[in-house]
């Protein structure tokens, strides 16, 4: 059974993100999964650092792009979701070609949501994983129940 609780596509994603930063650094959304969401991000002029190396701060957006993302599915219609933290470790450089970036569940709750995310390189080598925390938020003028 899937986890989402509102519509979730490539193609609703791909129309979510015109015109953002997600756009702007060429972030592609490849395949919505049963309790996954995966995209690819381009190691180019964009999304590089000084050294021509994959920038951190690049994978920190592809990360909570797609923790983000799923955790506004796997809600309830009419919620919303905003970060509290994300943390991530690079563990690998990389200087050309794409990332991918892939997040799956580790906590769903009612008002926190914890999300795994896991980059890697286009020869399956890990390049930055990173875990993101959001506060579910209910519809405007619903009061949360505690």
């Amino acid at each position: 059974m899937a986890l989402w609780q509102q519509p979730v596509t490539v193609e609703l994603l791909t129309q979510m993100s015109a015109d953002t930063a997600v756009s702007h650094l060429g972030i592609e959304f490849l395949e919505v999964g049963d309790d996954f969401l995966r995209a690819r991000m381009p190691v180019d002029a964009r999304t590089v650092q000084p050294m021509r190396l994959l920038h951190g701060g690049a994978s920190v957006l592809l990360a909570e792009t797609l923790g983000s993302c799923a955790a506004l599915a796997a809600c309830p219609p009419g919620h919303s979701v905003v970060g509290l933290d994300i943390n991530a470790n690079h563990v690998r450089g990389a200087r050309s070609g794409w990332v991918t970036g892939v997040t799956r569940p580790v906590h769903v709750g009612r008002t926190t949501q914890v999300w795994a995310i896991e980059i890697t390189g286009e020869g399956g080598e890990l390049v930055c994983v990173s875990r993101l925390t959001v506060a579910v938020l209910p519809p405007r003028g619903e009061k949360r129940t505690t």
